[in-house]
């Protein structure tokens, strides 16, 4: 069962602000990317089309600790860890390592829970548990990992 997932991105010029490092809202934009390459790792997508009914998964809490700046052209790993799972929802802890330079640097940490839902014909979300199949690929990272 999986409880982790690393990616890695470079930030381009786009992802910069004006004062040349990378602009807070897209670490929440790489804690996406890193998210669905898990899903596509457990051989789902997030659109969950491979269920009956389908589910989606809208955030319901998002977050974000900088610790160093990020810039244009840094290679930056993005470490997702499950750190919670319930019946209902996820919880991923992203430390975002920045990998070029004199040595590995823990740069940000966050953090992102997500709810299992679908849609009734009217389109209204609600809750529901998460697919059995997939819920069973999922584990929570050992405590010590979290630390």
């Amino acid at each position: 069962m999986a409880f982790e997932f690393k990616a890695v991105r470079r930030v381009e010029f786009a992802d910069t602000d004006m004062a040349g490092i990378m602009h807070y809202a897209n670490f929440f934009r790489f804690m996406e990317t890193a998210e669905h390459a898990f899903f596509r790792s457990l051989g789902y997508s997030i659109v969950t089309i491979q269920t009956d009914p389908q589910v989606g998964w809208p955030r319901v809490h998002a977050s974000c600790d900088y610790n160093a700046p990020l810039r244009f052209e840094d290679e930056v790993e993005i470490h997702l860890l499950v750190q919670e799972k319930k019946t209902k929802a996820l919880t991923y802890q992203f430390r975002f390592n920045k990998l070029n330079g004199p040595a590995r640097l823990e740069v940000a940490r966050g953090r992102l829970t997500v709810v299992c839902v679908t849609k009734d014909p009217h389109g209204k979300m609600g809750a529901t548990h998460i697919p059995k199949d997939l819920a069973d690929r999922i584990n929570t990272a050992p405590p010590d990992m979290m630390a």
